[in-house]
């Protein structure tokens, strides 16, 4: 299958990546959102990223202005009707990711591949609500999207070779890794991730170390590029959990248990980097561990 136009639901840190590289790949994106405050923020922060591409040496200015004018972004879902591939990279939440595929069913064309960014949600229950299941899989990027190199492919239970073929050849357009997983709570990085970074909020929980020698013994001790509560706020405390609850969920089993504090600072809006406060505050110019 030839994919020229790529869709993408969500201009989140996820959406704005994904519609990042892809356009610097050559394919013509159109970015969805229904916040266009959000829209706006997302294709300034590619600007301002593909920028930084270009005095790093890394792409050049023609290659930057040529992936700006590759990119239109829509607050209306029907607009990605016309796309060859779909992404969907909304909130890591199931059943609002049913209802997006639920209203873009309608307008989709018959040849069109149905793709989701979930980190942990099973694959062949969201194509189950779709009437392509066959044409339907997870494809997940790493976050950054432009700087991490790995892309996790997963199949549903109906997924045909075809659009897993297509899927990888995108991957491989990009100049990226592909990951195989088979459709399990979490696939592969996160199944091994999550419970790590819920550990060292468990170790924090249990005052076992405080959030500075935490981060510190796992940089210095196990050579981590980044501590796991450093790595958790980056992320997002809400989507660490909502991994968690889909892990501890789909397998039954306790050692997938959120840690209560994990689950405290959702509750209290801590979500780390994007709203300011997690187990680190950044609202000074450096940043200060909360605990």
């Amino acid at each position: 299958m030839n994919i020229q136009k790529v869709g993408i639901i969500g201009a989140g840190q996820m959406g704005n990546g994904i519609a990042h590289v892809m356009a610097l790949a050559g394919y013509d994106v159109l970015l969805n959102d229904v916040n266009k405050d959000a829209l706006d923020a997302a294709v300034a922060l590619i600007d301002k990223n593909l920028e930084r591409q270009v005095s790093r040496d890394k792409i050049s200015a023609e290659d930057k202005a040529a992936a700006v004018a590759r990119i239109t972004s829509t607050q209306d879902l029907p607009h990605l009707g016309t796309s060859d591939l779909i992404i969907e990279a909304a909130t890591e939440n199931e059943p609002v990711k049913h209802k997006i595929f639920e209203a873009l069913i309608p307008h989709v064309q018959p040849h069109t591949i149905l793709t989701s960014n979930t980190s942990s949600i099973s694959i062949t229950r969201l194509a189950s609500g779709t009437d392509r299941p066959e044409k339907f899989m997870g494809f997940h990027f790493m976050n950054p999207v432009p700087v991490m190199q790995l892309v996790e492919l997963i199949r549903g239970i109906a997924t045909d070779e075809p659009t897993f073929s297509a899927c990888k050849a995108v991957v491989d357009r990009l100049g990226k890794t592909s990951a195989s997983a088979e459709d399990f709570p979490a696939f592969i990085v996160n199944r091994i991730l999550m419970p790590m970074i819920n550990e060292a909020v468990y170790t924090l929980y249990e005052g076992v170390g405080n959030v500075k020698s935490i981060d510190s013994s796992m940089k210095l001790g196990a050579n981590h590029p980044m501590g796991p509560l450093e790595l958790a706020d980056f992320i997002g405390l809400d989507t660490c959990l909502a991994i968690m609850n889909v892990l501890h969920d789909g397998l039954a089993d306790t050692k997938y248990r959120p840690c209560p504090l994990l689950t405290k600072y959702v509750e209290a809006g801590w979500l780390g980097r994007k709203t300011q406060r997690g187990f680190y505050d950044y609202r000074g110019d450096t940043p200060v561990p909360t605990r």
